[in-house]
């Protein structure tokens, strides 16, 4: 949305309010690197009145902008909006900390109050038909051509953002629009507090019979989290992803794992003061409602049109593509889980409840490897140093444990990060990886500031937060693969946003085209299974050991295991929530929907969504991912054809794949087309073929010879 980026630009505050001298939060920040959030300093009673004055004073600039008398340019429109709104960003970056990460029932009520009135305050510049005709009169203008080409795609992501909000609306659908905007808002906020309300409701073990299965290191956890609730002497099941995974995994109580799953699997569906279905019916009906005021025919044609995949039908392709042969491997997969099943006695049909667990039985039968054998090498702390170690090796970026910065919660550390070739700063980056109440259940990164040089050298600030289970005092944190997977999943993201060098902070970072924004951070996830990275930093959490050439040998020999259930759960959720935005009934039935769905997709029993739409926070708590969950899938693609050319490549021609990437991609933010920077890096577009041979699936046939290979 145009003015929801406008005024999240994040630098340096000038020209502030008198008013700003008795609230921190209005305050320029103090610190290293240029300031850091005032995080120390955070009351719930200072958000209201900041935003007041933010608010007012940015009111004051779009105002000034609109109503110039100088004839449009570049100079006198574009760039003042891209300087505007400096204070308000202040105020936000801190309220969006904590309401990602520290949403207590104090802030929340913030929340409820703040939603509509934000959506409000971002809908004004969109209205303001003298600020558009001069944005409108320097996209259309001859001179544009005179601009740089990052100043021409600047005019452009404005323009265009501009007409996504509303700018050509007349009055009465522009007032329309405004109030279903402040209405979403208000039912986005109330869907993730009924979402973060569920995610209270842990499982409690009070009987040693109740641990039989667990690792050591799980139990551990379960009795941490049970002392941190009050209750010493119990074992805790939080109602995260990593906690509920592990649990999954190994518990041998078929009941308990059914009580633990469904838990989860039901959060905002229980038909309580908490269910979340109602909101989801009434969100739909107003998107849609949107999508028509916009001259489209379903919200999800509005949200594809920016992207790189354009439509959902080629959305919609692309993931129909990969749902035989993941299908068909399930099938595979489950005979292999029943034939154990039925060894050991149980006469039931394998339930989303048992598949994880057999099938890590499966992977010992198959490979002679399990989760257990492998965990105690992922110790948290070792693999965080082998992240930044990699950053460092082949995107330049070192990283140094920071001094004097606040931080919004105890468990946050902060880390200095500089340029290796030239050992200037290169920003801060958060490191937040436990599970806790009021913090989102999933991996998250957030900046706090964007890098910019249009008005001098300015560095990111950014956050990484993960959903960990924190472990006991003096007891290393060991994460599970797929943990390891989220931790570099998101430092890919910090990375990126690390790695920007670029004028104009609306371009830069992971200020990209949608569906390319995920590219770099499903990347950075094939790096936790590198030999580079195993061979040092893969180190045993009792003995010190590395992890024995052997044990990495079975690992990559079982790569693609289970890769049809890893498919299908994605796809069960992604496919549902596209197919509820290209849907044109109203009301929608979210439940009855969902049900519906899988059986035409003939969804394997065996295998339950990753996300059922009643706790599906990607879609329903913003309109980031709505009609989007695809994009991990597409980013799939990208990430598996890229991460083939650090594969093919010679050993010491490695860093020089490394700077492509870091020259096309990771450093240029939305300067480019993302089409552009992908083959600038790799040379060709990206297709189907390495994504099937990485997850073991049969490749497409080759083209004919006539013919351009599949992509997008």
């Amino acid at each position: 949305m145009t003015f929801h980026r406008i005024v999240c630009l994040w630098v340096l505050g000038l020209g502030l309010s008198a008013r700003a001298e008795s609230n921190p939060l209005l305050e320029p920040w103090t610190g290293p690197q240029d300031g850091v959030p005032p995080f120390d300093r955070v009351k719930m009673e200072l958000f209201r009145p900041a935003f007041e004055v933010a608010m007012d004073d940015h009111r004051r600039e779009v105002d000034a902008i609109a109503n110039s008398t100088e004839a449009p340019t570049f100079e006198n429109t574009i760039v003042p909006l891209e300087d505007s709104g400096r204070a308000f960003n202040r105020v936000y970056r801190v309220y969006n900390a904590w309401s990602s990460f520290v949403a207590t029932p104090e802030f929340q009520a913030v929340e409820r109050e703040m939603a509509p009135r934000l959506s409000a305050f971002w809908d004004e510049p969109s209205r303001n038909a003298q600020l558009f005709a001069r944005v409108k009169a320097v996209h259309d203008s001859a001179q544009k051509t005179e601009l740089s080409r990052e100043q021409q795609r600047l005019v452009d992501v404005y323009y265009r953002d501009f007409v996504n909000s509303g700018a050509l609306l007349d009055s009465a659908s522009g007032q329309r629009l405004a109030a279903i905007n402040q209405r979403r808002a208000q039912l986005s906020t109330t869907f993730t507090q009924n979402m973060l309300a569920d995610e209270a409701r842990s499982v409690v073990l009070t009987r040693e019979d109740d641990l039989a299965g667990l690792p050591d290191s799980v139990r551990k956890g379960l009795a941490s989290e049970a002392e941190s609730q009050g209750k010493k002497g119990q074992w805790v099941v939080a109602n995260t992803r990593s906690s509920v995974a592990d649990f999954l995994t190994y518990s041998d109580r078929r009941d308990l794992r059914e009580k633990v799953w469904r838990a989860y699997n039901d959060r905002g569906d229980h038909g309580d003061a908490h269910d979340n279905n109602a909101i989801i019916t009434e969100m739909l009906s107003l998107r849609a409602e949107q999508a028509r005021l916009m001259g489209y025919p379903t919200f999800a044609h509005r949200q594809l049109a920016p992207t790189m995949v354009k439509t959902p039908e080629k959305a919609l392709d692309l993931m129909e593509t990969m749902w035989k042969p993941a299908v068909a491997r399930v099938h595979e997969e489950v005979a292999d889980m029943r034939a154990i099943a039925e060894r050991s006695g149980q006469k039931e049909p394998i339930a989303p409840w048992d598949s994880r667990y057999y099938a890590e039985k499966v992977r010992k039968q198959k490979y002679d490897l399990n989760e257990a054998e492998i965990q105690p090498y992922l110790q948290l702390e070792t693999l965080r140093e082998g992240m930044f170690w990699l950053a460092g090796e082949y995107f330049g970026l070192d990283f140094a444990p920071a001094v004097g910065v606040p931080v919004y919660h105890p468990d946050v550390r902060v880390f200095t990060v500089t340029r290796r070739a030239t050992g200037r700063p290169a920003g801060l980056f958060f490191f937040d990886p436990y599970a806790r109440p009021g913090k989102y259940n999933g991996g998250q990164t957030t900046p706090f500031r964007t890098q910019e040089r249009f008005r001098g050298e300015v560095t990111s600030i950014v956050a990484s937060s993960m959903p960990f289970v924190k472990p006991a005092p003096g007891t290393p944190a060991l994460l599970a693969w797929r943990d390891a997977q989220t931790l570099f999943h998101e430092f890919g993201h910090a990375v990126q946003e690390l790695s920007s060098d670029v004028a104009y902070p609306s371009l830069a970072g992971t200020r990209v085209v949608r569906d390319y924004s995920e590219f770099p951070a499903k990347l950075f996830e094939h790096w936790v299974g590198a030999p580079e990275v195993l061979n040092r930093f893969a180190r045993h959490a009792t003995t010190g050991q590395p992890m024995p050439a052997a044990l990495m040998a079975k690992i990559k020999k079982a790569a693609t295991f289970n890769q049809g259930c890893a498919m299908v759960d994605f796809l069960l959720s992604a496919l549902v929530e596209m197919k509820l935005h290209l849907d044109t009934r109203d009301p929608i039935n979210p439940a009855a929907f969902e049900r519906e769905t899988l059986e035409q997709l003939g969804a394997p029993s065996e295998v339950s969504m990753r996300f059922r739409m009643p706790h599906f926070g990607h879609v329903f708590s913003s309109d980031a991912y709505a009609a989007g969950y695809y994009r991990y899938l597409w980013a799939d693609v990208l990430a598996a054809d890229a991460f083939e050319a650090f594969l093919k490549a010679p050993r010491a021609q490695v860093p020089q794949v490394a700077e492509r990437l870091r020259a096309h991609v990771l450093a240029v933010g939305n300067t480019v087309d993302p089409f552009d920077g992908y083959r600038a890096f790799r040379g060709h577009d990206a297709t189907l073929d390495a994504l099937m041979r990485e997850r073991g699936f049969t490749p497409p046939a080759p083209p004919p010879p006539s013919r351009k290979p599949r992509s997008l």
